[in-house]
């Protein structure tokens, strides 16, 4: 009788260290993997390599479970019926079921995905060496198995997910509200354009550049922006921008003879439809805060601003010269 008791006890455990190590390889995130391998400790290198191909060592733990359950099945009803006697090797077989379905199933896989991390780690190198021995029959069974599985999609994440998984990250109460929003309006730079971020022509600041400082001096002066656009004879012929300080240290240093044009910078030009992270790279690349946005025909729509990209993900900046916080909306309204 103890010995039939001890082949049940071993039957059950195998069975649910088997299911348990596939339920929590299969938990273990890929992300929280690949940030443990960093840190090149041989558990968590070999985890990585059962994590990148979860083919083979999945298959290990199918065929050493299969092996506890069916050698174990028979070992146990051989010597059920030496001990009980064929009356009851029903019942033994019936209650040895229900014990494997509760015992080897449902409590290990429960138990490997709530611990996956941890588990994960101790079995991963067991896992590895174990592939490894039956690497001829593993081999065996993904030739017979390849052509019904071949084609099927490989793990990727899109925006959607990342966004609730931030969102459940911040509900957990492990990520911080304001690191959330941040999550989420980072995406948002690929939906925002030129046209939705620019300052509108109509409330545009500019100079022609055949003015003198002289002539210009009271506009310079009154001008809230460090950056002023310059133009020819029509708002649609930009020859460049011009800095505020410049023009301010040329009325100090007494050049009022001088035209504004003496002081223009190139200026780099978009089209409306230029997402807002590709003028986040333009801005860096161009060394410029500032571009001037045209239509396909190339007249001037507006200007965009370092500023106008970064207030995507922090939301309005407003300083001291501001008397008007939304410009965009300001032309809205004395448009009509």
């Amino acid at each position: 009788m103890l010995v039939l008791c001890i082949a049940i006890g071993v039957v059950l455990l195998s069975s649910a260290i088997c299911s348990g190590s596939e339920a929590a390889l299969f938990s273990v995130r890929l992300v929280k993997v690949q940030r443990l391998a960093q840190s090149k400790r041989s558990d968590a290198l070999a985890l990585l390599s059962i994590r990148e191909q979860m083919n083979r060592p999945i298959a290990t733990i199918v065929i050493l479970n299969n092996i506890a359950n069916i050698v174990g099945t028979i070992v146990v009803g051989y010597l059920a019926s030496n001990v009980l006697g064929n009356q009851w090797l029903g019942l033994v077989s019936g209650v040895l079921t229900f014990l494997v379905i509760l015992f080897s199933e449902i409590i290990p896989k429960t138990l490997g995905e709530r611990y996956s991390d941890q588990i994960a780690l101790v079995i991963a190198r067991p896992v590895a060496g174990l592939t490894r021995i039956l690497t001829p029959l593993v081999w065996c069974i993904e030739k017979i198995t390849t052509p019904l599985t071949a084609g099927g999609n490989s793990f990727t994440t899109d925006e959607a997910e990342i966004k609730l998984l931030a969102k459940m990250g911040q509900e957990a109460g492990t990520i911080e509200e304001d690191e959330f929003e941040m999550i989420r309006k980072i995406f948002n730079l690929n939906d925002m354009t030129a046209a939705d971020l620019m300052t509108p022509r109509v409330v545009m600041t500019y100079l022609k550049g055949d003015l003198t400082l002289a002539e210009a001096k009271a506009d310079i002066l009154t001008s809230p922006h460090s950056r002023i656009i310059v133009i020819g004879e029509t708002l649609d012929q930009v020859t460049g921008v011009a800095l505020k300080t410049d023009l301010l240290a040329g009325v100090i240093e007494g050049k009022l003879d001088q035209p504004i044009s003496h002081f223009v910078y190139k200026v780099h030009f978009v089209l409306g439809r230029k997402r807002a992270n590709q003028l986040l790279s333009i801005f860096q690349q161009t060394r410029q805060h500032l571009a001037v946005v045209v239509d396909e025909y190339g007249g001037v729509s507006g200007v965009v601003t370092l500023e106008d990209v970064l207030e995507v993900l922090t939301g309005q900046l407003v300083d001291e010269t501001d008397t008007v916080v939304d410009l965009q909306e300001f032309a809205r309204k004395h448009s009509n």
